[in-house]
């Protein structure tokens, strides 16, 4: 199901068609929604962008745990792959579970799943999602809304920073229920000398028209 030659070769990769329609207009259904959610953020009062995104609260809504929990045991494989390769002594457990047992004694409890809501002219500022010390290195985004009829503009951006050259940036074209898997913050990239780290964020463009909700999963917990 994941890439990862492209994950490693890219720091991305898309699945195609990772949740159905039905499922897509399900969550999206759930912003109105205040009981699923512990807080909720207008980007323009921070300097984010423009547009509003909710956390939700444990528990989370079932198919947001069950993705959650299917997501990671394969991520981990590649995030420890990644660890090794950049020198670090770091491993992931196996499950989800554990690595969150992990964030919570290290007093990051409040979990990072989220519901991003986008109208005409909002967008996303370039970022990277860091909540504690405890960070796991990739994350996903789903695309809740269909571009071909809800909505234009909006496209989700990828901009890696490579030592001592120019950023180099990605525009990575969504359909409905796709998602895109992507590093967090930095990953290997293999150079002469061996692998070293580039830095990368994510944002989304301008929306021209439309009504855009977007699906989060972050793997570690917020302090």
């Amino acid at each position: 199901m994941i890439d990862i030659d492209s994950l490693a070769d890219r720091g991305f990769t898309v699945v195609p068609g990772l949740i159905g329609p039905e499922q897509c207009r399900m969550l999206a259904n759930l912003w109105p929604d205040k009981a699923r959610f512990r807080s909720h953020v207008i980007m323009q009062r921070h300097g984010y962008g423009q547009g509003e995104y909710q956390y939700f609260t444990y528990p989370l809504p079932e198919p947001v745990e069950k993705l959650r929990q299917a997501l990671y045991p394969e991520l981990a494989q590649v995030a420890n792959r990644w660890n090794e390769q950049l020198g670090s002594a770091k491993r992931f457990p196996v499950t989800l579970q554990a690595w969150l047992r992990q964030c919570h004694q290290g007093g990051q409890q409040r979990p990072t799943p989220l519901l991003l809501h986008y109208g005409p002219g909002d967008y996303n500022c370039l970022h990277r999602d860091l909540y504690g010390e405890l960070v796991f290195p990739l994350q996903v985004t789903v695309l809740l809304s269909d571009p071909r009829r809800d909505f234009s503009g909006g496209e989700f951006m990828l901009v890696e920073q490579r030592p001592r050259m120019q950023s180099r940036g990605e525009v990575v074209p969504l359909a409905l229920g796709d998602a895109v898997i992507f590093a967090v913050n930095q990953r290997p990239v293999k150079g002469s000398r061996g692998f070293h780290r580039t830095a990368m964020r994510h944002g989304v463009s301008s929306l021209r028209q439309g009504e855009r909700f977007t699906l989060g999963i972050i793997f570690h917990d917020a302090a």
